[in-house]
C-alpha cells in the first residue's frame, strides 16, 4: 500500500477524526483547519476518543491555509468543510493544485464533485461518500460517537473503480475505517443523500421549535412516529423513481431497505422502537441540520434536500408531506 499522503481540508471533527486513524496507521497527514484546533495538535497532538479506539496521535504537518504545506506532492486532497464553505476552500487551495495527485470530497448531498472537477480538473476527482460520528469537544480532542461497519465508499465518477479507489479504501479498511471501493458510487452517493435527507427533514422541522428534543422525543410519541415513516416513505418513492433499490450501505444506520419494505403500521412500531433505543444511548441525537437551526446557522437545505425535491418534480413523484417540511425549512433558513 505505501505511505500516503493525506491532506483533509476543513479538519473539524470528521477531517481530524479519519486523519488521526490514517496518521496512527503510518500514512502521512495534513490537517487544514481553524488557528486553536492547529494550535492544540501542534502542541500536544490529536486526541481521539469514542467508540473505536482512543489514542494521542501525532500529525505530521496542522496548518490553517494550504499554502503553508510544505510537500510537494500530495496524494489525496480531501474537501470536508461544510458545502457553504466549499468556495472559499477552494480558492485558497488554488495554491496547491498541481501538487494534488487525486481530490475527493466526503462532504454531504450530491453535484459536491462539480466543485471539485472545476478546481482541480476532472481526470483528478473520484467519488468519495462516508458516514461516521465525529465531535470536535475541544481544540486538539475530537469524539468518535458512533461507527457503522463500511465507514465510506470510493469509485470513479463515471463508474467503475481504478487503482486510485482502491488505494485509498484499502488505506482507510486498514487503518481501522472499514471502506470499499465500488463500481457505482454514483448510488451510493444517492442513497445517502436520501438517508440523511429523510432524518433531517424530519427532525429539523418537526422538533427544533423546542432546543431540549432530539429524535427519542420525536419517535417516542406515535404521531411523530406516523410523521417520520410518511416522511420516509415518500423519499423512498422518490429514490425509486431514480431507478435506485435501497442498499443500507451504511447499515446499521441506514434502514432504508426495511423500510421499504415494511407496511405503515410496522414501520411505525420499528420507528417508535428505535426511539426507545436512542433513549437508553447516549443523548442527544440529532442531525447536523437540526444541530445548526437550533444554533441559529444557516442549514444545508438547498444541498441535501434540493436535490431530491427537483427528483421528485422530474419523475413527478406525490410527495406532499416532504415537500411542505421542504419548504418549511427553506422559509426558516431564509431568516436565519
Amino acid at each position: 500500500m505505501g505511505n500516503l499522503h493525506f491532506c483533509f481540508h476543513g479538519a473539524g471533527g470528521l477531517g481530524s477524526l479519519i486523519g488521526g486513524f490514517l496518521a496512527r496507521d503510518g500514512h502521512k497527514v495534513t490537517l487544514i483547519g481553524r488557528g486553536s484546533h492547529v494550535d492544540a495538535i501542534n502542541a500536544s497532538g490529536l486526541l481521539i476518543e469514542g467508540v473505536r479506539a482512543n489514542f494521542v496521535t501525532g500529525i505530521h504537518q496542522a496548518v490553517t491555509f494550504p499554502d503553508q504545506i510544505d510537500d510537494r506532492e500530495i496524494d489525496y486532497y480531501v474537501l470536508c468543510t461544510k458545502s457553504k464553505g466549499s468556495a472559499q476552500a477552494l480558492s485558497d487551495a488554488a495554491c496547491i493544485r498541481d501538487r494534488v495527485k487525486t481530490a475527493v470530497s466526503i462532504q454531504n448531498g450530491v453535484g459536491k464533485e462539480v466543485r471539485l472537477i472545476e478546481a482541480f480538473g476532472e481526470d483528478k476527482v473520484i467519488g468519495g461518500s462516508i458516514m461516521d460520528g465525529a465531535t470536535l469537544l475541544e481544540p486538539g480532542k475530537v469524539l468518535n460517537h458512533m461507527k457503522v461497519p463500511v465507514t465510506a465508499y470510493f469509485g470513479e465518477l463515471n463508474g467503475g473503480q481504478s487503482d486510485r479507489t482502491r488505494a485509498i479504501a484499502e488505506a482507510f479498511d486498514h487503518a481501522g475505517l472499514g471502506c470499499r471501493s465500488v463500481d457505482d458510487i454514483q448510488h451510493v452517493l444517492w442513497e445517502k443523500v436520501f438517508q440523511v435527507g429523510t432524518a433531517s427533514t424530519w427532525s429539523a422541522s418537526t422538533l427544533a421549535g423546542v432546543p431540549s428534543l432530539d429524535f427519542a422525543d420525536g419517535l417516542l410519541v406515535r404521531e411523530g412516529a406516523e410523521h417520520f415513516v410518511q416522511i420516509s416513505k415518500e423519499m423512498i418513492s422518490i429514490y425509486r423513481a431514480m431507478g435506485f433499490t435501497p442498499q443500507n450501505f451504511f447499515a446499521p444506520v441506514s434502514q432504508l431497505k426495511e423500510l421499504d419494505q415494511s407496511d405503515f403500521e410496522d414501520a411505525v412500531e420499528a420507528a417508535m422502537a428505535m426511539g426507545k433505543r436512542f433513549l437508553n444511548g447516549k443523548r442527544p441525537v440529532r442531525t447536523s441540520m437540526h444541530e445548526d437551526l437550533i444554533s441559529g446557522r444557516s442549514m444545508e437545505v438547498d444541498e441535501i434536500l434540493g436535490s431530491i425535491y427537483e427528483q421528485a418534480k422530474k419523475h413527478k413523484v406525490s410527495a406532499p408531506t416532504f415537500i411542505g417540511a421542504y419548504r418549511i425549512l427553506k422559509t426558516l433558513n431564509a431568516n436565519l
